[in-house]
């Protein structure tokens, strides 16, 4: 046959991510200091741009994309930022703002199912517009994302509620002044 044979203990094992053992970060991203831009984050397959170094994927082998869920309150926005691979939304539940450009100037709602891709090289963001909870699935392409390139203002106002980045591109808390 020459086909790859794999057993359900080895597939349950490495390859299946069950939502109810998924351990969230709440410190996924430097924006995550500032006041509104708390959510929880879950890494479902590869690290994607996570500077959370202790936040491990539940699927390990990210070839060629990653996938996260993001879990946000009402109201709560993500900071304007950028990436070097192209990046996808789909909201499972609620409402979702997606945002862009350098002032965050156009913005779309999307519904559940519904799906936009941002190109590499546009500063982009997201927010939930509805009025409960709701998830949100952002993929990422590539094998190596990258790091994300924040907008000057969120590095300011997160330094200002505590946290910057390290060399690595990892959040530390920020150095008192």
């Amino acid at each position: 046959m020459g086909k790859l044979q794999i057993s359900v203990e080895e597939m349950e094992r490495t390859r299946v991510a069950r939502f109810k053992n998924l351990k969230p970060s709440t410190r996924a991203f430097i924006d995550t200091a500032i006041p509104g831009y708390e959510r929880l984050v879950y890494n479902i397959i590869g690290r994607g741009v996570t500077e959370d170094a202790s936040l491990a994927p539940a699927i390990t082998d990210a070839r060629d994309f990653n996938l996260t869920l993001v879990k946000k309150a009402p109201g709560n926005r993500v900071g304007l930022h950028d990436h070097p691979t192209v990046e996808v939304f789909m909201p499972l539940t609620g409402r979702w703002g997606v945002y862009w450009g350098d002032e965050a100037e156009s913005e779309v709602t999307l519904e559940p199912w519904d799906v936009i891709s941002v190109p590499p090289g546009v500063m982009r963001g997201f927010r939930n517009v509805g009025a409960e909870d709701a998830y949100l699935l952002a993929i990422l392409g590539g094998s190596d994302s990258g790091h994300v390139e924040w907008s000057p203002k969120v590095l300011d106002a997160a330094k200002q509620y505590g946290l910057q980045l390290d060399e690595q591109g990892n959040v530390i808390s920020a150095s008192p002044r």
